[in-house]
This record gives C-alpha cells, structure tokens and sequence, in this order.
C-alpha cells in the first residue's frame, strides 16, 4: 500500500488548500562583499580542546567557498593547521600577531 502522504523536506504533510503550493527557500548564500569592508575579530580560544590553544577567526560573511579559500591562505602563511567550521576559521596555536598582520594587508579590518 503507498503512502498517500508524503512528508516534504519543511515538514508539510497535507493542506486543505487548493492553490497551495510549497514554496521552496532558495539556499543562496550572500555574495562576499570586498576585504575592506569585512570585519573580522581574531580571540584566541582553548575551551573543549584539551588544554590546546587555537586562534580563530569569527565574522566573515560570505560564500563558504570564499571562507575555506581564506582559511587555506591563512594556514599557510602562519605555517600550521587549522580548520574551517561553523563559519569560523580555526588555526592551530597562537597566531594571533601573524593572523592580524595578514588580515590588514589584505584589506581586512580586524
């Protein structure tokens, strides 16, 4: 026997109105406006880490592929690793003097 419901991925199951129809959200993401007028903060953080202390970098708006290719830019001019998640970069120890001196040149406001 089918399923005469069928969920959609909002949680609709049924309405009682004709001319209903699903609107779907398009999940474009904002375009990412020039360096100068991003504001990023830098806070060195060590919670849920193991004592390890990670420099990262919270406020970028923007497409997530412009932030993964910033945070690659970043690991490589400090020399470590680090992460992207949660719309924030992370980079492994204390690079926060490094992190602000290259954010700047590039046109960052930090």
């Amino acid at each position: 026997m089918a399923k005469k419901n069928i969920p959609d991925k909002n949680g609709f199951v049924f309405s009682t109105d004709p001319d209903f129809a699903f609107q779907n959200s398009s999940s474009s993401e904002a375009e990412t406006p020039a360096a100068s007028r991003q504001r990023l903060r830098i806070v060195l953080d060590t919670r849920h880490r193991g004592g390890k202390t990670v420099t990262a970098i919270i406020g970028f708006i923007g497409k997530s592929e412009d932030l993964e290719i910033l945070g690659k830019k970043l690991k490589q001019y400090c020399g470590t690793g680090g992460s992207v998640k949660d719309g924030q970069i992370l980079i492994q120890g204390d690079q926060t003097a490094k992190v602000k001196a290259w954010l700047q040149k590039e046109g960052y406001k930090t």
